[in-house]
C-alpha cells in the first residue's frame, strides 16, 4: 500500500519529518499546508481542503495551533493524524479533546518519540536491574542556546502571549513523560520558570522537581539559554549511571572497597557508545514508522497511546499553574 500523506508546517520540525519520510519506501507527501506562508515546492499548498486527499496528516506547527487543527481534521477527515507534543496548550482544550468518541481517539497518534528510543530502552534494562538496585533518583539536563539567537525574537517560541511556557511544551514533556512511563504516578512536584534572554517573552527556562508515590525523585532541567548540553544521571542502592559526552557508563556494585577496606568509586562495569543527536533522529524514525504502520494495516492507534499523553499532557497543564512550593 502506497500512503499519501499531507503535513501541516513546513519549518523546524516538520522540516525534520520530511527529511525522514523523503526516503521512506511506500509514502509519499503528497500536499504541505501553510495558512498563509508561501515556499517554492510543488507540494506546497495554502488550501487546507489540499491535505485532505491523503491516508494521513501530520501536525507539525506551532503548539499553540495543535488542538484547532487536531478539531478540523476529525471533522473533515476520515483518515490517520499524527500530531507533535504536546496534544494541546490549555485545560479547555484537553477537557474537549478527552471527550472525543473512542473512533476518534483511535485515529490519533501523539508523538513522544522518546518512547521509541534507545533511551528508553536503557531505562528498561537499568530500573530494578541487580546491577543498578532499587533506583533513588534521577536528573536530565536538555539545554541549548536558541534564545539568542536573533531568529528566536520573531520565533513563536519566544512569544509569551501565545504560549508563556513553551519550554515545557517543546522539551520538557519528553522526559516527564518517559519518567512516567517508568516510575509512575506523581506524588509532588514544583516547577521553577525562569526568563533569561531578553530576545522572548515566553519562559526560556525551566526546573522541575519530581517525587513519586514509590518514592524516586527526580530532577530535569531544560532551557533554550544556556550551552548545548544533554546529559542523563540515575543513582540506584547499587550503582550509578551516567550518559554524557556521547557515552553510557555504569558504574557498580556498590560494594567496592580500596585496599584499607574502605567505601571507594565502583568500576566502569559497562561502557557504550550513545549520541543524544542521533538518539533524537532515531526515536523520530521508529515513531513514524510504528505510525505508518497503524495506516499501511488500517489499525487502530492503542487506547493507551492517547490516554498515557494526554496525561503528561495535564500534568504540563498543572505545572504551569502551580505554586512556589511542593504541591
Amino acid at each position: 500500500m502506497e500512503i499519501k500523506l499531507g503535513i501541516i508546517g513546513y519549518r523546524n520540525q516538520a522540516a525534520k519529518l520530511l527529511s525522514i519520510l523523503q526516503n521512506k519506501q511506500g509514502v509519499t507527501v503528497k500536499s504541505i499546508f501553510h495558512p498563509d506562508k508561501k515556499i517554492d515546492d510543488p507540494r506546497f499548498t495554502n488550501n487546507f481542503k489540499d491535505i485532505l486527499d491523503s491516508d494521513a496528516v501530520i501536525i507539525a506547527s506551532p503548539n499553540h495551533t495543535h488542538f484547532n487543527y487536531i478539531e478540523q481534521l476529525l471533522k473533515e477527515f476520515p483518515g490517520y493524524i499524527f500530531c507533535e507534543k504536546p496534544p494541546v496548550t490549555s485545560e479547555e482544550e484537553l477537557t474537549k479533546l478527552e471527550s472525543k468518541s473512542s473512533s476518534e481517539k483511535a485515529r490519533i497518534f501523539f508523538n513522544f518519540n522518546l518512547r521509541f528510543g534507545r533511551l528508553n530502552e536503557i531505562m528498561q534494562n537499568y530500573v530494578n536491574s541487580e546491577s543498578m538496585g532499587k533506583i533513588l533518583n534521577l536528573q536530565i539536563i536538555h539545554t541549548h542556546g536558541f534564545a539568542f539567537k536573533e531568529k528566536y525574537a520573531s520565533s513563536w517560541r519566544a512569544d509569551g502571549k501565545k504560549n508563556l511556557h513553551n519550554i515545557l511544551d517543546a522539551i520538557s514533556i519528553h522526559y516527564v513523560d518517559l519518567l512516567n512511563l517508568h516510575f509512575g504516578k506523581i506524588q509532588k512536584s514544583h516547577y521553577f520558570p525562569q526568563l533569561v534572554s531578553e530576545k522572548g517573552t515566553s519562559f526560556d527556562t525551566g526546573y522541575i522537581l519530581l517525587k513519586y508515590d514509590n518514592g524516586i525523585t527526580a530532577s530535569i532541567i531544560n532551557s533554550y539559554a544556556a550551552p548545548s548540553i544533554t546529559e542523563l544521571m540515575m543513582i540506584g542502592t547499587n550503582g550509578f549511571l551516567t550518559i554524557r559526552n556521547n557515552e553510557t557508563i555504569l558504574l557498580s556494585p556498590r560494594d567496592t572497597f580500596n585496599s584499607e577496606g574502605n567505601f571507594t568509586c565502583p568500576p566502569a562495569l559497562k561502557r557504550t557508545e550513545f549520541n543524544f543527536e542521533d538518539e533524537w533522529k532515531s526515536s523520530h524514525e521508529k515513531s513514524l514508522e510504528y505510525f505508518l504502520t497503524c495506516v499501511s494495516e488500517n489499525n487502530p492507534i492503542p487506547t493507551n497511546q492517547f490516554k498515557s499523553s494526554i496525561e503528561s499532557n495535564r500534568f504540563l497543564l498543572k505545572l504551569k499553574t502551580s505554586k512556589p512550593e511542593w504541591q
